[in-house]
């Protein structure tokens, strides 16, 4: 059966807003063939939690799974995105509970009025976007899922300490930020996330798109 893919991912440029306390991204040319140089190439810096992208349990658990650990059995397969764009608050346990998603969901991505700063405010943080609250994370790590995604840099409240990916990347979950469910509406995927193979490390960026059948 044919499949319509739909991009979650955000584009990577330098007017992408990032973590306030992360590296900014630069892309400065390294060769240019305008310049006399055999081939076009760009320096990219950028960290590992930069746009797009996938927590391993290292980023917040020191004796966790590093990068390697997430392995694409994991990162490929049937995803449920639940709408939470009702919710005005961080996201509850019981905003989790009554948002519907299946029982037997392993991969769930929430969609949340995030998205919609990807049209306000596309070149700047914003503090104020919806997160997961404690509670919420208990509630994601008790009905047993491996995988989680949110449609902004977080999955926690801005300065909330952590608490909510010690919860959820102490349990072994995956954790997605940053992406972009505009044009996604709530049900059911086949998710499609590779991150790059950067064994050892806390995270990396991905590209992540979803599969409807058509």
């Amino acid at each position: 059966m044919a499949e319509k893919y739909l991009d979650i991912s955000v584009s990577l440029s330098e007017s992408l807003p990032v973590w306030p306390s992360d590296p900014q991204i630069t892309m400065p040319p390294a060769s240019r063939i305008a310049d006399g140089a055999g081939a076009n190439i760009t320096r990219l810096g950028i960290g590992t939690h930069t746009g797009t992208h996938v927590d391993a349990e290292w980023h917040f658990i020191e004796d966790g799974q590093r990068l390697e650990a997430l392995t694409p059995d994991r990162l490929i397969g049937p995803c449920y995105v639940a709408d939470l764009t009702h919710c005005t608050t961080h996201i509850s346990a019981s905003d989790l509970e009554a948002a519907g998603i299946p029982e037997g969901s392993t991969r769930v991505i929430l969609k949340t009025t995030n998205s919609d700063l990807w049209t306000t405010s596309p070149t700047q943080f914003q503090e104020s976007y919806i997160g997961i609250a404690p509670d919420g994370a208990e509630w994601i790590v008790n009905r047993g899922l491996d995988f989680v995604g949110i449609d902004y840099h977080s999955v926690e409240p801005f300065k909330a300490g952590g608490k909510t990916h010690r919860i959820i990347l102490g349990a072994g979950l995956i954790i997605l930020e940053t992406v972009d469910l505009r044009n996604v509406e709530p049900g059911h995927y086949t998710l499609y996330c590779l991150p790059l193979r950067i064994d050892g490390y806390d995270g990396s960026p991905c590209r992540a798109v979803l599969g409807t059948a058509t």
